[in-house]
């Protein structure tokens, strides 16, 4: 089934800082690229298996910030903020993503949306951290690669269970 299709890969020079999670997603790039920056979309898949997440603040623009918490199953909340650095809709976004606004120990993001075939979309989040250490933290201690996949299961359930609805109007 291509909806199930992820991989793991990173770039030589960064491999050692970077995670890559790809996956298949079974529905068009721009209604793909609209769950992922709408938050009217976003509250209801963002986060690992378990999470939920509230927005205290959310402007999807170039310089705009996503100011949230993730609350884990366990009851943990997890301060989280986001600054789009460039957005190429429906292809491309750039971000940093810390635990708070100048957060030292931030990391960039780069989100892709090619198509895949006539009806589906590859989504790929490449991220570097500042150093290896902060990536081997948010791998041994966050799961960082588990929990993107996770996410982005989430991401494909939403948007599977969207076009459902949309094709029951």
């Amino acid at each position: 089934m291509a909806g199930a299709r992820q991989e793991t890969r990173a770039e030589p020079a960064t491999a050692d800082r970077e995670i890559v999670i790809s996956r298949v997603i079974d529905a068009p790039r721009e209604l793909v690229f609209e769950a992922f920056t709408e938050l009217r979309h976003l509250s209801h898949w963002w986060g690992p298996e378990g999470f939920t997440t509230t927005t205290r603040s959310f402007e999807f623009r170039e310089g705009g910030e996503w100011v949230f918490v993730l609350h884990g199953p366990d009851g943990t909340d997890y301060p989280e903020w986001i600054r789009w650095v460039r957005i190429a809709a429906p292809e491309r976004i750039a971000l940093l993503h810390g635990e708070f606004r100048d957060d030292p120990d931030a990391f960039e993001s780069a989100v892709t949306f090619a198509p895949e075939g006539a009806a589906a979309t590859r989504i790929e989040m490449r991220t570097v951290f500042p150093t290896k250490e902060l990536r081997d933290e948010a791998v041994e201690k966050f799961h960082a690669i588990e929990g993107g996949r996770q996410t982005l299961d989430n991401l494909a359930a939403y948007v599977a269970e969207t076009l459902r609805k949309g094709t029951e109007s």
